[in-house]
């Protein structure tokens, strides 16, 4: 139980450093250029999307969806806070200077990243059958085509 939320964290510290990092290059490399501003963005959302992927997509092969859909909620929502709440505060900004509707799109853009990241790993995952359900299910036929057919005497 220990090494899972050790991973849980781990896993939403990396997704607030990519935020930080796309934070202080824009700060630093590209202040007051509101064109540069977006792409870092745009490639600080592709990087963290990419991420989930290869989250959803490691993880939904060696464990069943309802187990890991769990943790990687948590990761979303822990590195999500971090990401609006603390972010700002760590490049000199306070998290609602910019008013309610840039709070609350930062949010909707986050969600929507990480669970297109998440569904296309998993979706990935189950096309090409590596998904842990569907591996239980290629070892049930396996081991029913395996036992020889039993005579049954009349």
């Amino acid at each position: 139980m220990d090494k899972r939320w050790r991973t849980i964290g781990v896993l939403a510290g990396g997704l607030f450093a990519v935020n930080l990092v796309a934070r202080l290059v824009t700060r630093f490399a590209f202040d007051g250029d509101d064109a540069a501003a977006d792409r870092v963005s745009l490639a600080m959302f592709v990087v963290i999307g990419l991420t989930m992927a290869a989250i959803a997509f490691r993880w939904g092969r060696v464990r069943p969806l309802a187990v890991w859909a769990g943790d990687v909620a948590v990761v979303v929502l822990v590195a999500m806070a971090l990401t609006v709440l603390v972010g700002p505060l760590v490049v000199g900004h306070n998290p609602f200077a910019d008013g309610a509707g840039t709070f609350f799109a930062q949010i909707w853009l986050y969600l929507l990243a990480t669970g297109l990241g998440t569904m296309i790993g998993y979706l990935v995952a189950t096309a090409l059958g590596l998904d842990h359900r569907s591996q239980q299910l290629k070892r049930y036929a396996e081991v029913k085509a395996a036992k020889p057919r039993r005579v049954v005497r009349r």
